[in-house]
């Protein structure tokens, strides 16, 4: 019984722990932490914290899912360099039930050249609170009558504390520079109160195997921000035209999917992991400059269990990704008759490490 509130309870943080900031130039702003079952934890424990840190660097321009190696090669790639650590505190209020609240701090720099003109690479930077995300958990059966396997329902509040108008300079000239809001991609948040819902589930094949899935949707009706494109500049006749001029309030969702091995102290896993920031919200308008596309990447976890503490690394490694075309690129193919797709950088993998400490 000890081991099975301890493993229920080590899930209930498993949305809590980590925040998913996109991986480049898609704005993902999810949560999705690790699934695992610890075998020695404090089952007694009514408090937790949970401290997330991730970093990525985006490498690689994509349009849909064919690589543009050129911008590589070429010397014009845009680099995004993200840092997020959650914060996320739970109250354990019985087996069946917790609350939750996430804190995100972010620390985002972005390189390019066309944002300055080209007149020479230069850095803008964000750096603050990021969407403050309340939630309220609970186990659809009742643990002590399922043992083996369990479904938890999620449902939360996001908040608009994140700053969605940051602003930074931009070259105009090689001496002359211009206040403006920052890259959608590297603003703090997105301007709309959003509502949450997550499932987390597990199913034990063996004391020693068993199967996780998390599902995290984050609903966001407010249609756009009214935060400018244009870098303090005069947006384009072609971004009015198409509604490009101002940013996006996009929803967005996370899923995963995989199995966890536990031996001594340690539980390894192997999973899939699937980020999306769709074309179309599903409710409001889906209007406004964002960039939607998804990633789907293989993460492989390790998790070290001691008896206040779990101590772990999770490394997802993109497999697919691919930048989707929006809704401004569809109204411009209409107004123009050429087939309009943006683009969007990505990484190669996010590097996730953290603690869990019960108390």
């Amino acid at each position: 019984m000890r081991r099975l509130f301890t493993g229920l309870f080590i899930l209930s943080l498993t949305i809590a722990t980590t925040r998913a900031h996109g991986q480049g130039c898609v704005a993902i702003r999810s949560t999705g932490g690790f699934s695992t079952n610890a075998k020695d934890a404090d089952s007694s424990a009514k408090w937790s914290l949970g401290i997330n840190n991730r970093y990525f660097k985006s490498l690689w321009d994509f349009i849909g899912t064919k690589k543009q190696i050129q911008r590589k090669l070429n010397g014009t790639s845009v680099f995004n360099y993200q840092y997020t650590m959650d914060l996320a505190i739970t109250r354990i209020i019985n087996p069946r039930w917790s609350i939750m609240l996430d804190v995100p701090i972010e620390d985002n720099t972005r390189s390019s050249l066309y944002e300055h003109n080209n007149v020479g690479r230069f850095q803008t930077h964000s750096f603050g609170v990021g969407d403050i995300r309340f939630a309220v958990y609970s186990w659809i059966l009742d643990p002590v009558k399922a043992p083996r396997g369990n479904v938890q329902v999620g449902l939360g509040l996001k908040l608009p504390t994140g700053s969605y108008n940051y602003q930074d300079y931009f070259h105009v000239t090689d001496s002359t520079k211009r206040l403006g809001p920052v890259d959608q991609s590297i603003q703090l948040g997105d301007g709309g109160t959003g509502i949450t819902l997550e499932i987390n589930a597990f199913y034990h094949l063996s004391p020693a195997f068993s199967v996780y899935g998390n599902l995290y949707y984050l609903s966001n009706p407010r249609d756009v921000n009214g935060v400018s494109t244009a870098r303090g500049g005069t947006p384009s006749a072609s971004a009015v035209a198409n509604g490009s001029d101002v940013m996006s309030v996009p929803d967005q969702y996370m899923a995963r999917i995989g199995l966890n091995y536990m031996v001594g102290r340690f539980n390894f896993s192997a999973g899939v992991r699937d980020e999306c920031l769709p074309v179309h919200d599903l409710v409001g308008g889906s209007d406004g400059f964002r960039r939607p596309g998804f990633i789907i990447s293989g993460e492989p976890g390790v998790v070290y269990n001691l008896k206040k503490i779990s101590l772990y690394s999770f490394v997802p490694v993109a497999i697919v990704r691919d930048r989707t075309q929006s809704v401004p690129d569809k109204i411009t193919t209409q107004l123009t008759g050429v087939y309009t797709h943006g683009d969007a950088f990505f990484a190669d993998y996010v590097v996730n490490i953290g603690a869990i400490i019960r108390f």
